[in-house]
């Protein structure tokens, strides 16, 4: 009874006691307890601070110290006591600084590879005929071409790579080949496609097939072939129609290269070769991978390429054996014409889809503009923006380079309006054939602009003849539109050039230009002397033979000579050179003769005078676009017009600045030139046989002329918006030849000012003299 009593009692507060009972449970596991006893008041390592007979009297919390007594007195005295620990600061060391190396190249950074590498085998015998035929016929279509050889002739090819291994043994030429492809390119391609010089290569379909296989996959890929006798298992790929090789099975046969060449014997190369990737990389040659098919095709002995028509041929990416380069370029023509048609197929079946998609369009066949795929017209959005359209006839062009109203259509002009012409014949033929026949009378009237957006645009007034299939004629006139769209737009390779590059100025500085030196020297010195720009500065006093004889009695560069010495006390780091040369008659080719034996080849030369502004920001431009054995540079400067003409009854600007209204870019001036002495002295060797026979030329000719005439370089002709001149005028050497004096009365005549500043003058002069 009473336990039933106190059960009852219990029952509503058992689940609180058994609450409480868990949370001192829970509360008490989750406290570190710390049995060993220590000093009191003594700070444990973990912080936990104990009482004198070892008890626990607080858990550590982080940042906090408990209390170590319930007695407050106690407390105190122990917080009294206690002594904190300092911890000594110990700064760390500063190592320096690992330099972070950075690729020259993106592509190199980030692991870019190249997808196809083309390996040509040749020989001694071979390399100047077949194998100038192959490099015509592919290097333009891939990236890299290399040509290998046992030994080279004594005239080698120009424009190729060629690579030579020093003996004419066949395996050992291709062991060798492979090893240098190991060696040098493995890194930076996928595929590897190796021939010989008696085979086609039809570049872009090989191209084509490597871009649809996985480039991680270890293939052999060629025309198998059968060993000879029979008793090896497998199949190797036949050299005479060319073979691929991945980047994997090449890694893979890495290792066993020099087994291959001491255990391995054959007589010929592209079995020898197989033997050992069957060997070692266990893999056999294929014509047929991923559903991708080699396609080869073999040619026979004096065959016409344009004479064969079956399916084999024209789907061929490899035809051997080619006899001679007549026979490759005959190959190479009519598989570019093949290729030529598939793109005009292409181009037609593109056009007819867009027409199809138009009719359902917004607009109707309005959305499909003319011609088809080609870029919409501009639209100008001011006044100020709307394209101009030249008028010409068939001799005539009513808009020339110089300004005049009407000149004569000559040169490339005349051939343009030519080429346009017969098309638009052409077409307007294909379209009414049979039923009627056009001929051309005469062009009524042409117009033509060009469009940034979409290319040159033509509308032609043509005068025909109609002749139907009865014989009946009538003269009619026509108009037509026709327009000559943009081409693709190709990426030229260029040579790695840098801005570190020591340019050296040279500045021609005659009797006349004594007076312009000061404010030369000042300008450079600021933007060069100050900033430490890498470039030297060297003056080239030029002295007539009167002058030269007197120099020790009147130097009449020797104001010049003291400006220079001035310069140098300012500046100690710099030195100012300068060379004395006699001449008669002032010649460019004479002078650089002189200076260029007095510096290294790899010198970059910058032809200044007196009244150019240099700047660093030109300077930098010089160095980037004149490229030693590729290119040199000739700057175009901005030119101001006579302040007393372009600001006329107006008071002068403290600045001048780049507008149309205070000067013009002069492009009938050649004088600065950036280039570098071994491309100089390469010229001037070519140009050797001329000067025999006519030392004139020396005088007649400037600089740019003979790069133009004697080098094969590239001659970069641009505007320069940081090379400024002053006006000042300058008289024209006749001595120079007719073209070069031309350019300078020309550059004379439009730096006196624009002509609707000089037609305001002489408006001025004329209403002044009227009254």
């Amino acid at each position: 009874m009473r336990f039933s009593m106190l059960i009852s009692l219990l029952r509503p507060i058992g689940p609180v006691i058994i609450g409480i009972s868990l949370g001192f449970t829970l509360s008490l596991l989750s406290v570190s307890w710390v049995e060993e006893s220590c000093d009191i008041n003594a700070v444990g390592d973990e912080g936990i601070i104990l009482s004198q007979d070892g008890s626990l009297k607080g858990a550590r919390r982080p940042n906090s110290i408990s209390p170590g007594n319930d007695d407050g007195e106690e407390e105190e005295e122990e917080e009294e006591d206690f002594q904190p620990r300092i911890i000594p600061y110990k700064p760390v060391k500063q190592t320096q600084p690992k330099k972070l190396f950075r690729a020259k190249y993106i592509s190199t950074e980030l692991g870019i590879r190249e997808r196809l590498f083309v390996g040509i085998l040749t020989s001694k015998n071979t390399i100047n005929t077949l194998g100038v035929a192959v490099n015509r016929t592919i290097s333009h279509h891939l990236d890299n071409v290399v040509f290998f050889t046992g030994t080279r002739s004594h005239k080698i090819p120009h424009g190729m790579m060629v690579v030579t291994h020093g003996d004419e043994r066949l395996i050992w030429n291709m062991f060798q080949t492979i090893k240098y492809i190991l060696e040098h390119y493995i890194a930076e391609y996928d595929w590897f496609y190796l021939a010989q010089d008696d085979t086609y290569t039809q570049a872009d379909r090989i191209k084509a097939l490597v871009e649809h296989l996985s480039m991680n996959r270890v293939l052999y890929m060629g025309s198998p072939e059968e060993f000879i006798g029979g008793e090896m298992q497998g199949r190797y790929c036949y050299g005479g129609f060319g073979y691929l090789l991945s980047r994997s099975l090449l890694l893979r046969l890495q290792p066993f290269l020099e087994n291959c060449r001491n255990d391995i014997l054959s007589a010929r190369h592209d079995e020898w070769l197989g033997r050992c990737i069957i060997d070692y990389a266990d893999t056999n040659c294929v014509e047929e991978f991923e559903g991708q098919n080699y396609y080869y095709y073999e040619m026979g002995k004096n065959s016409d390429p344009s004479k064969e028509d079956n399916v084999q041929f024209n789907n061929a990416l490899t035809v051997h054996p080619v006899s001679d380069p007549e026979q490759m370029y005959r190959l190479h023509k009519h598989f570019t014409e093949i290729e030529l048609q598939k793109t005009y197929e292409e181009i037609e079946k593109l056009q007819a889809e867009i027409k199809n998609v138009s009719v359902v369009a917004f607009e109707g066949n309005r959305s499909a503009l003319w011609p088809l795929g080609i870029n919409p017209p501009f639209e100008p959005k001011t006044r100020f923006e709307v394209l101009r359209w030249d008028y010409f006839t068939e001799d005539q062009v009513y808009s020339c380079i110089d300004g005049s109203p009407k000149c004569e259509l000559r040169g490339i002009d005349k051939l343009d309006v030519a080429d346009v012409i017969e098309t638009a014949m052409g077409e307007l033929n294909k379209k009414y054939k049979p039923v009627l026949h056009l001929k051309k009378q005469q062009l009524i009237n042409g117009y033509r602009r060009f469009d940034p957006t979409r290319g040159m645009e033509y509308t032609l007034d043509l005068q025909l003849e109609v002749v139907n299939q009865k014989g009946h004629s009538r003269s009619i006139t026509k108009r037509v539109h026709l327009v000559r769209p943009l081409s693709c737009i190709e990426i030229i390779p260029m040579p790695y050039v840098t801005e570190a590059t020591r340019v050296h100025i040279i500045l021609p500085v005659t009797l006349q230009d004594r007076e312009h030196v000061q404010q030369f020297l000042e300008v450079y010195a600021t933007n060069a002397f100050e900033t430490s720009e890498n470039a030297i500065l060297t003056f080239l006093f030029i002295y007539d033979p009167i002058e030269a004889q007197q120099v020790n009695q009147n130097d009449i560069f020797a104001s010049v000579k003291l400006q220079i010495n001035a310069y140098e006390h300012r500046y100690p780091s710099v030195k100012i050179p300068w060379i004395s040369v006699k001449s008669e008659s002032p010649s460019q080719i004479k002078f650089m003769d002189i200076i260029s034996k007095k510096h290294p080849v790899d010198t970059l030369f910058f032809i200044a005078t007196v009244k150019t502004s240099i700047n660093s920001e030109f300077l930098n431009r010089c160095r980037m676009n004149s490229i030693n054995n590729w290119q040199v540079f000739f700057p175009i400067h901005f030119q101001y017009y006579n302040p007393d003409i372009a600001y006329h009854n107006q008071p002068l600007p403290n600045t001048l600045d780049l507008v149309k209204e205070a000067g013009h870019f002069d492009r009938s001036s050649f004088t600065e030139a950036c280039f570098y002495n071994s491309d100089y002295m390469a010229t001037r060797t070519r140009m050797s046989s001329d000067v025999q026979e006519n030392e004139e030329i020396l005088e007649n000719l400037d600089i740019y002329d003979m790069f133009v005439k004697y080098s094969g370089l590239h001659v970069f002709r641009a505007v320069e918006p940081a090379l400024h001149q002053k006006y000042s005028y300058e008289p024209c050497n006749p001595r120079l030849s007719e073209d070069v004096y031309q350019r300078c009365v020309q550059s004379t005549l439009d730096s006196l000012g624009s002509r609707s500043q000089l037609a305001m003058l002489m408006f001025e002069q004329e209403q002044g003299n009227s009254t």
